[in-house]
């Protein structure tokens, strides 16, 4: 597997994209509620893809797997040092774990398949993920003002079916909704805030926006910025500024053996 000179073993190089990520991708506490019930009892967990530590809870031994040393080094001091491997190449013995759980990860490995089995070798319980469903991503008004960006999240994002193929046993999923005032800024999260994806800052901590052009974006803030300027978007979409919560493409799949 080709990893860059940060470490990412992805098709984004986080050192690149990485830096300020944690401004602007806190754990929300109404998504992580979610993860927790799927974790159960759960005492030891395995968190691949681990990035800055969002979602990790703090009352279970975590051992996090994080290649990029950018995401490392943005780790807070009151988590566990991240263990540099891939999802693909799991340096732990058969069914070390009680569960395992990646948090917009599955999109970013080399080959799926690899990591989904080594998820299921290393763990004897429940795997948990949290992903987007790419049948479910162009419903956001986004699709509108950046069609591009939707496209590249659906052809990154895998579908559930196959991460409970990859994954076997039982697995259920379910759709977790979307706070109006999230802080966790993917691009969903500002459904009811549109001005925010004008912000260069909140758009780079969505790597699916490094896919695009630099005309395309340009492109995509000339139409936001004018729409919002003479009422446009509001006429449309205006009632999701009071909308309390999205049901949006974030789905939370839990396989058990």
């Amino acid at each position: 597997m080709t990893r860059s000179g940060d470490g990412s073993a992805g098709d984004a190089d986080y050192g690149q994209v990485g830096d300020g990520y944690t401004r602007f991708r806190q754990p929300d506490p109404r998504i992580a509620a979610h993860i927790e019930q799927a974790l159960g009892d759960a005492r030891t967990v395995l968190n691949v893809g681990a990035g800055a530590g969002s979602y990790e809870p703090v009352d279970r031994k975590v051992t996090p797997v994080e290649p990029s040393a950018s995401m490392r080094a943005q780790r807070p001091s009151h988590l566990a040092e991240a263990v540099d491997a891939t999802a693909e190449n799991l340096p732990f013995a058969d069914n070390t774990f009680d569960a395992a759980m990646t948090t917009f990860s599955v999109h970013q490995w080399g080959d799926l398949d690899a990591g989904l089995r080594e998820l299921r070798r290393v763990t004897r319980g429940p795997v948990v993920v949290l992903t987007g469903d790419p049948d479910l991503l162009h419903r956001f008004w986004l699709t509108d003002y950046a069609r591009d960006v939707i496209d590249v999240e659906a052809g990154r994002y895998p579908s559930r079916a196959r991460l409970a193929a990859g994954l076997g046993g039982r697995a259920s999923t379910e759709l977790v909704p979307i706070p109006l005032d999230c802080v966790d800024g993917f691009n969903e999260a500002y459904y009811g805030r549109p001005e925010s994806l004008l912000d260069p800052a909140a758009r780079l901590a969505c790597s699916a926006w490094s896919f695009l052009s630099d005309d395309a974006v340009a492109r995509f803030t000339d139409h936001l910025g004018r729409d919002l300027a003479d009422g446009s978007w509001d006429e449309r979409f205006g009632h999701l500024r009071t909308q309390p919560a999205y049901e949006g493409s974030l789905v939370l799949l839990t396989a058990r053996p």
